[in-house]
Parts: structure tokens; C-alpha cells; sequence
């Protein structure tokens, strides 16, 4: 049976503290880095659904917001818009996926409605594989309805991972250095 010398449990006692504080930083500097990265991914969205939703409620002809092409969900990272009547159901779509318009779950309509700020947020996979940052705004005004204004996480999420390489990578050296450290000052006298 392997047994640990005075001198190994004394380095061992020394380091494990730092060993927990250590990784426990890494983790919150990652959740911070991947909270910061995925919110910023909602920005452009924020800002279009709330100046859409603002010109439709003056009374603005929703037509005159749908771009004349429509962008596919699954082959690209453009920003797309979709109107929807106070119901819920379609008016207008900048966006196809198989090449029908993707249909939203029906709880995000009620869940704007009832929204206390402007906007609702969330991330919405129509399909596997398939990623959008969405912002949803139920508007008030003559012909109450819905604005949605999406892009793809594609870019996000590989930012994400290689954040998390190089967060890991800081974490081994890290751990690896204070132990080393922790060693080499135990052998001082």
C-alpha cells in the first residue's frame, strides 16, 4: 500500500487550499466570460426588435419591415425578422428553414406579453444543430402584434469553446505552478 510521507502531506495540505481556490476562480472567470459573450450576442436585436416595435405601434405598415430576400436559418448568421399579429400567428418572415418559415413555440407569445420590460430573450433551437439569440416584443398600438428579430449563436458558441480551451489551459498551468511552487518552498529551510 502506498503511503505518503510527512513531507508529502505537509505540501499536500499546503497546496490543496490553493488548488480549490484556484479552480474556483477559473470557473467564475469562465462563467463571467461566457454570460458576457452570450449577452452581447442579444445587443443588435435588442435594438432593432425595440425601434421596429416603436415605428409599428405608431401605425407603420409591417410590410414595410420584411426584406425582399429571406434568410435560411440553417446556412446562415444574418439577422432576421419575423411579425406576428396579436395572436401569435405570421404576418411576414425574413427567414425559412427546410424552406418553410419556422414555426415559434406558442409560450414565448404569451411570455412577451406579459413581459415587465420591453423585450423578451431567449435562445431558440428550431432544429438540431441550429441556434438563434432571439428577442421577441409585443407592441401596443392600432394593430397590436409581435416583432422577432433573431441570429444565429454559431459564432458565439465557437468563441465560447475557444474561450473555455484557454481558460482550461490557464487552470492546468496554474495548478501545476503552485504546486511546484508550494514544493520548492518546502524544501527551503
Amino acid at each position: 500500500m502506498f503511503k505518503f510521507k510527512k513531507t508529502e502531506i505537509n505540501i499536500l495540505k499546503t497546496w490543496l487550499p490553493l488548488a480549490v481556490i484556484i479552480t474556483c476562480l477559473s470557473g467564475l472567470i469562465y462563467l463571467s466570460v461566457q454570460q458576457n459573450l452570450r449577452a452581447n450576442a442579444n445587443d443588435p436585436q435588442i435594438q432593432i426588435v425595440e425601434d421596429i416595435a416603436n415605428q409599428l405601434a405608431l401605425g407603420q405598415n409591417p410590410q414595410a419591415f420584411i426584406p425582399p430576400t429571406t434568410t435560411d436559418l440553417s446556412k446562415s448568421l444574418a439577422t432576421y425578422i419575423m411579425l406576428f399579429d396579436k395572436d401569435g400567428k405570421s404576418i411576414g418572415s425574413s427567414v425559412s428553414l427546410n424552406g418553410k418559415t419556422p414555426v415559434i413555440p406558442q409560450g414565448v407569445f404569451a411570455s412577451a406579453k406579459k413581459s415587465s420590460t420591453s423585450e423578451t430573450i431567449f435562445t431558440w433551437q428550431p432544429q438540431k444543430g441550429i441556434r438563434s439569440a432571439v428577442v421577441i416584443d409585443y407592441y401596443k398600438g392600432l394593430t397590436p402584434g409581435y416583432v422577432l428579430i433573431g441570429r444565429s449563436i454559431k459564432e458565439v458558441e465557437i468563441r465560447e469553446t475557444q474561450q473555455e480551451f484557454i481558460i482550461l489551459l490557464g487552470w492546468a498551468a496554474t495548478m501545476i505552478a503552485s504546486l511546484i511552487t508550494v514544493f520548492v518552498l518546502s524544501k527551503i529551510k
